[in-house]
């Protein structure tokens, strides 16, 4: 069985609703998960928003305006007045729901209910249009299976097992419907999976379930070697090994979140990237599979900050590094890239709420410098460092680039150049020509 997820965009409107109605209507049992539609969400925290400032008027007023647009799409999505007017009442029972939230104490834990009711929403829609089609589907509610424990972390052994129960007394199904992101923790409340969102719902379903293949559908055809938005001729990757995806993902890919498809490495689930504009398109595979010796991809993460810290004392003491670590890990603030010489040590982190204090803390230890407004550029594919003139050619392709910094050997897959973000765009089309379109 596979299992298919599709975001927001690839549902965000009746007629996308319809054509992935029919393409998930191939014949083959499957799970889809689904995301909210496209805007939804961020409408759904903006009337928390407005709960939260205690103004329910505001509130109430933006709840009907989206409760409008459902009823809209429902106008647009059936044929038959049957399920038009079952579709309505379930809409309607949804933003009733909303609405008895506004009120004069909202917390953030009411915010999650609100929220959740996106995907929520999508998936009755989807449910009932396949059911119109006479399509033998039903609802596995992920409320009802997906879990996080203590500290917030799939609990895959209870999704495993409440996921397995669900579909043992649904067997003659053909479609399982399941809404992505949402979840209950570890205390039976609503919440949700945050990092990769849907995505990170398909790869535990995917996992639980032991699926053929988990695809992820969205409106790119799979991962490109480099940025459209910034280069010419890009074109899709077609294979990619796991930790290549993650790194890519890591460094500005937003196809992907770094972390989503963890589960479908671990359990050797290929996850395949489609495009539901182009589905016959063969889009991005992913899988454990190492494609040798080739370089993949490029791509730039932006904002980030470097910090340099220079001090004599660092020269053969033991112990410098770890107060360095010590004081970014006191902050809860993530380092990205790191080099160091018998006198210093330079990093680069891309989340800058604490900066202020770090700064002074590090002053402790040394003469502190930074420098903002910069970019890590990295450059993807089985960089192994025994497979000689990789990293040549891609030091090459930045000769006429300043770097601050670079990384090399931290991964077999990546070498990461950290340059001024003024020269972003320069530094992907050189890398784009010399790396994938010399003669």
């Amino acid at each position: 069985m596979k299992v298919l997820k599709f975001g927001g965009t690839s549902v965000g409107t009746p007629q996308r609703i319809q054509e992935v109605a029919t393409l998930v209507t191939d014949g083959e049992k499957k799970i889809v998960v689904l995301s909210a539609m496209s805007k939804t969400t961020n409408t759904l925290i903006e009337i928390s928003d407005y709960l939260y400032k205690k103004n329910p008027e505001g509130a109430n007023d933006v709840i009907n305006r989206l409760e409008q647009t459902y009823i809209r799409h429902v106008e647009d999505l059936y044929s038959t007045r049957e399920y038009r007017e079952q579709t309505l009442d379930a809409i309607r029972g949804h933003f009733d729901y909303i609405r008895t939230f506004t009120k004069d104490v909202f917390t953030p834990h009411e915010e999650k209910v609100i929220v959740s009711q996106g995907e929520l929403l999508s998936t009755r829609m989807m449910l009932n249009l396949l059911l119109e089609r006479g399509v033998n589907a039903c609802m596995i509610p992920a409320l009802d299976f997906m879990r996080t424990d203590e500290n917030g972390e799939p609990d895959t052994a209870k999704i495993k097992d409440r996921l397995g129960r669900l579909l043992n007394e649904l067997p003659e199904a053909d479609i399982y419907i399941t809404q992505g992101f949402i979840c209950r923790n570890a205390y039976g409340e609503v919440d949700n999976l945050k990092r990769g969102g849907s995505d990170y719902s398909a790869s535990l379903i995917g996992a639980a379930i032991n699926a053929d293949e988990i695809q992820i559908w969205t409106d790119i055809d799979g991962m490109h070697n480099n940025d459209p938005r910034v280069v010419e001729k890009t074109s899709p990757v077609r294979s990619l090994h796991f930790e290549e995806a993650a790194e890519l993902a890591y460094f500005g890919a937003k196809i992907l979140h770094p972390t989503c498809i963890q589960p479908a490495k671990f359990a050797n689930i290929p996850v395949r990237l489609l495009n539901t504009m182009e589905p016959d398109a063969p889009g991005t595979m992913i899988s454990n599979n190492i494609d040798s010796k080739r370089i993949k991809a490029v791509a730039a993460k932006d904002n980030i900050t470097a910090i340099k810290i220079k001090s004599s004392r660092m020269l053969l003491a033991h112990g410098f590094l770890r107060k360095v670590f010590e004081i970014f890990e006191s902050y809860r603030t993530s380092i990205d890239m790191i080099c160091t010489s018998e006198v210093g040590v330079s990093l680069s982190i891309d989340d800058t709420t604490h900066l202020r204090a770090i700064v002074d803390d590090l002053k402790k230890y040394g003469t502190v410098t930074v420098d903002r407004d910069m970019c890590i550029v990295c450059v993807v594919g089985d960089m192994d460092w025994t497979h000689a003139g990789f990293e040549a050619k891609a030091l090459d392709a930045m000769r006429d680039i300043p770097t601050r910094m670079i990384s090399f050997g931290g991964s077999n897959y990546n070498i990461s150049f950290l340059i001024r973000a003024e020269d972003k765009e320069k530094a992907l089309r050189s890398l784009s020509k010399h790396l994938f379109h010399e003669e």
